[in-house]
């Protein structure tokens, strides 16, 4: 049987309550650039990050609601996320305290030696933040 030959992910798209917070958290904290957007008949902002896009759409009544759940029992790397890489690790720590940003899990080392860093954007939405360079 032959397969569809996916080629790359285009975009994640996240149902937000308040559109203004999330672009902070998405524009102003992980640097994300804010990108053209269809004109949709409902509220929303897409950002890009590198080749990847990241939609929110505003919480509205034919939408899904916002946010996501964590079991408090589940590790949070073993849930429900989605991951960007980060040029350095150290930074990244330091620019999320300056933000006010909780790491909720990590930092911690992958087993094949990238540095893990989980937080939760404004909706409650698992993010790995990630860097190749090995040591804090």
């Amino acid at each position: 049987m032959r397969s569809i030959g996916v080629r790359q992910i285009d975009h994640v798209t996240f149902v937000v309550k308040d559109l203004d917070t999330s672009r902070r958290f998405y524009e102003d904290a992980l640097g994300m650039q804010p990108a053209p957007r269809p004109n949709f008949p409902f509220r929303g902002l897409w950002f890009s990050a590198g080749a990847t896009y990241i939609h929110l759409i505003h919480e509205h009544d034919q939408s899904g609601p916002a946010g996501a759940t964590i079991d408090p029992s589940a590790a949070v790397s073993r849930t429900r996320h989605v991951a960007f890489e980060v040029e350095d690790a150290a930074r990244t720590i330091e620019v999320l305290k300056e933000h006010g940003i909780a790491i909720v899990s990590g930092p911690k080392n992958r087993p094949d030696g990238p540095i893990q860093i989980y937080i939760l954007d404004p909706d409650n939405n698992c993010i790995e933040l990630f860097s190749m360079k090995s040591t804090l």
